[in-house]
C-alpha cells in the first residue's frame, strides 16, 4: 500500500512520498540562502576567528624572539605586566583616547556643518564635492610625507606663511608638545570629507515637510536644525560616528610615517597601535604585544557598545 500524502502547492494538489510534510517556498528559499552564503561566511569567519584565537593564545605565553620558538604559558601575567606599565601602556592609552575623541569630535562638527551648507543645490556644487574628495584619494602614508614637507620647521612652507603674516615660527611635528595636536588636525583634514559625504547622504533622504511646518510655526534656522533636522538625522549621525570612531582608534600609518618608531623621541604620539607595533617588531616581545592587542580589541568593542547604546537611547 502506497504511503503518499496529498498537499497543495501553488494551488495544485501534489503528492509527496512517505507522507512527509513538504517544505514551503519560504523554507526552501531560506535553506538556499544559507547554502549560498555558507562558503563566504565560513571563509570570513576563519579569517577573523583564527587570528583572534592565535593572538589570544600568544598573549598567554612568554613568546619572545621568534613566534615559533619554544614557549611556556604564563596565564594572565602579560596582561598584568601591560596594565602595570605606567611608563608606556597607560600614557599610550591616554594618547589614543585624546587623539580619537579630539579628531572624531572635530570631524563630526565640521562634517555636519559642511553637509548643511551643501544641502541645497548651488552653482559649483559638483566642483566643491570633487575638491572635498581629494584628501580621501591619497594614502595616509603619502599624506604624512606631504605634511612633513609642508610643516618642516626649517624649510617648510607653513613657517614661511606664518612669518609672512607676522607670526612666530613653529616646530610643528618637531615639537614634543605640538606633535599630537598637529597629527590630530591632519587626521581631521583627511577624514572630515568622509563624514561630510555620509551626513550629506543622510540629509538628502530627510523629508522636507517637518522643516517647512517649523518655518510656518516661526522657528528660526537654529531651532529648525536643533529640533527638526538633528533628531531625524540621528541614526545616520551615530552610524557615521561609530564608523569613524573605530577607524580613528586604529590609526597607525600616519603616526608612524611622521614620527617613526615609538611615536617620537619622547613617545609623544605613541598610541596603543604604535606601542604594540614596537613591542612586536622592535623588541620582539610577542606575548606582551599580543596581550596589548587583546586589551586594545576589548577597548574597541567597548567603544562600539557604548556608542550603540547611546544611539539606541537617542532614537527612543
Amino acid at each position: 500500500m502506497s504511503t503518499t500524502s496529498p498537499h497543495l502547492t501553488s494551488g495544485r494538489l501534489t503528492v509527496t512520498p512517505g507522507g512527509k510534510r513538504p517544505r514551503t517556498f519560504e523554507q526552501q528559499n531560506r535553506r538556499l540562502k544559507w547554502l549560498m552564503l555558507g562558503p563566504a561566511l565560513a571563509f570570513v569567519g576563519l579569517m577573523i576567528v583564527f587570528p583572534l584565537l592565535f593572538t589570544l593564545n600568544l598573549s598567554l605565553t612568554d613568546a619572545f624572539g621568534a613566534v615559533n620558538s619554544g614557549r611556556r604559558y604564563l596565564g594572565l601575567q602579560n596582561f598584568a605586566d601591560a596594565l602595570g606599565d605606567g611608563r608606556r601602556f597607560w600614557p599610550a592609552l591616554g594618547r589614543t583616547a585624546v587623539f580619537t575623541v579630539g579628531a572624531v569630535v572635530l570631524e563630526t562638527i565640521l562634517g555636519l556643518a559642511i553637509a548643511m551648507l551643501m544641502r541645497k543645490a548651488f552653482t559649483g556644487a559638483r566642483v566643491v564635492r570633487t575638491i572635498l574628495m581629494v584628501p580621501l584619494l591619497a594614502t595616509p602614508v603619502a599624506i604624512g610625507i606631504l605634511w612633513l614637507l609642508i610643516l618642516d620647521p626649517t624649510n617648510g612652507i607653513a613657517n614661511h606663511l606664518l612669518e609672512g603674516v607676522g607670526l612666530p615660527r613653529q616646530e610643528f611635528l618637531g615639537s614634543v608638545s605640538q606633535s599630537l595636536g598637529v597629527l590630530m588636525l591632519l587626521d581631521v583634514w583627511q577624514w572630515t570629507p568622509m563624514m561630510t559625504i555620509l551626513l550629506l547622504a543622510g540629509l538628502s533622504t530627510l523629508p522636507e515637510e517637518p522643516e517647512e511646518a517649523a518655518v510656518v510655526d516661526g522657528a528660526n534656522a537654529w531651532q529648525r536644525f536643533r529640533f527638526v533636522v538633528l533628531p531625524m538625522l540621528s541614526t545616520t549621525l551615530f552610524t557615521a560616528l561609530i564608523l569613524r570612531a573605530v577607524d580613528a582608534l586604529k590609526t597607525f600609518d600616519i603616526l608612524y610615517a611622521t614620527k617613526g618608531a615609538g611615536g617620537g623621541s619622547d613617545f609623544e604620539v605613541e598610541t596603543l597601535n604604535v606601542y604594540a607595533y614596537g613591542l612586536t617588531f622592535d623588541y620582539q616581545e610577542y606575548g606582551l604585544a599580543a596581550a596589548v592587542l587583546v586589551l586594545f580589541t576589548l577597548l574597541i568593542i567597548g567603544v562600539v557598545l557604548v556608542l550603540r547604546a547611546r544611539s539606541g537611547r537617542t532614537r527612543s
